[in-house]
């Protein structure tokens, strides 16, 4: 009888084992399959909305090739959606837009919110110092530019972070009715032009009109203005100016040395994770070398375009238009900064570092003219 009951027991046990073992893997089981497909609801991404100033042309272009950098090392968990000209906004209200948050941001240039502030335009279109837009740039970013930028949004009390990219070659005198040789052909015209490049147009004697980009080769065609300049010989091109001017004059010190802004609201840019925040931001870095690779090469293909399929004569501005310039940025600058103290602060600190900067890459420079000509003539 007792050997039954140990029997017993020990069939229990095997028994009890069993199931312990048959519960465990099914325990098993079941965590490796919640491992393989985890029940995780995956996060939409963050949208934001960027309005451009561009409705077409190689500065929508540009503002694409921006959009695409974010987009792709962003991947699923931030994406800009690029919306162009006059999509929500017309572009003198984009930066409002922006700092209510009607936009998430904007691209464009510091000109076209100068009527807020004239110091506006010392971060993209001011007076040359010697610098070009490279040089202009590494102000911004390593100069004090920067600080300079954000005190500026703190005093017109606007909820924006900026970055800056794209060092734009000089902008061409633009296109004229006739060749114009020197200062006094240039009195009495009607002349399109943005930014501080008016007040020193109207300095040395023009009418200026201020329009947008689409409107220059209309008003031209109609007489309303009698020259004029946008940035570049592909916008140019584009525009058609060539069908309204066979004059064209290129080098001048009125925008010498512009960049892109690309802008977001200070609210929106600060909720984002720290990782998107530098996305943002390096991927403005990167752009801005992409910029000049890339536009420089289309500007000087378009250049020959104009000269070969189109008869356009291109000149270089005489050296007298370009000191008769400077001496108007003179008297703008001067009589500006005796006005505003912060706009006077802001050009003694572009002065600092173009003095600094310049003395060092004008000595060193080899004049690149002279090697040129020993190959090309």
């Amino acid at each position: 009888m007792q050997k039954s009951k140990t029997k017993i027991v020990k069939a229990d046990k095997v028994k009890s084992r069993r199931t312990f073992l048959k519960a465990g893997a099914a325990v098993a089981a079941g965590g490796a399959a919640a491992v393989a497909m985890p029940n995780i609801a995956t996060a939409a991404p963050t949208v934001l909305k960027v309005q451009a100033a561009w409705g077409g042309g190689i500065f929508l272009e540009n503002a694409k090739s921006y959009v695409d950098r974010v987009n792709a090392m962003a991947g699923k968990g931030l994406k800009i959606d690029l919306l162009s000209v006059n999509s929500v906004v017309k572009t003198s209200q984009m930066q409002d837009a922006v700092h209510r948050g009607v936009l998430d941001g904007a691209h464009y240039v510091p000109a076209y919110w100068y009527s807020k502030s004239k110091a506006a335009s010392l971060f993209g279109t001011g007076p040359c110092f010697g610098w070009s837009a490279q040089e202009m740039l590494g102000w911004i970013h390593y100069g004090g530019g920067v600080d300079l930028f954000n005190e500026l949004m703190g005093s017109l009390g606007l909820n924006l972070v900026s970055f800056f990219n794209s060092p734009m070659p000089a902008q061409p005198l633009g296109w004229f009715k006739e060749h114009v040789t020197d200062a006094s052909q240039m009195k009495g015209l009607k002349y399109r032009t943005v930014g501080l490049a008016a007040d020193v147009m109207l300095e040395m004697g023009l009418s200026v009109v201020q329009l947008p980009g689409g409107e220059i080769q209309p008003a031209m065609k109609s007489g309303l203005i009698d020259a004029a300049e946008f940035n570049n010989p592909t916008s140019d091109k584009d525009f058609g100016m060539q069908d309204v001017s066979k004059h064209y004059h290129l080098a001048s010190f009125h925008q010498s040395q512009e960049c892109f802004e690309v802008t977001f609201n200070k609210k929106k840019f600060d909720s984002l994770s720290t990782e998107h925040q530098n996305i943002l931001r390096y991927a403005s870095e990167a752009e801005n070398s992409n910029f000049y690779w890339h536009n420089t090469l289309r500007y000087a293909d378009d250049l020959v375009k104009l000269k070969g399929d189109h008869g356009v004569n291109v000149y270089r501005t005489p050296d007298s238009i370009m000191k008769a310039q400077l001496e108007a940025w003179d008297t703008v600058v001067n009589r500006i900064s005796s006005e505003d103290p912060f706009f006077a602060k802001v050009v003694k600190s572009q002065k600092t570092y173009a003095k600094k900067v310049m003395d060092y890459l004008l000595l060193n420079q080899p004049d690149y003219g002279i090697a040129y000509k020993h190959y090309f003539g």
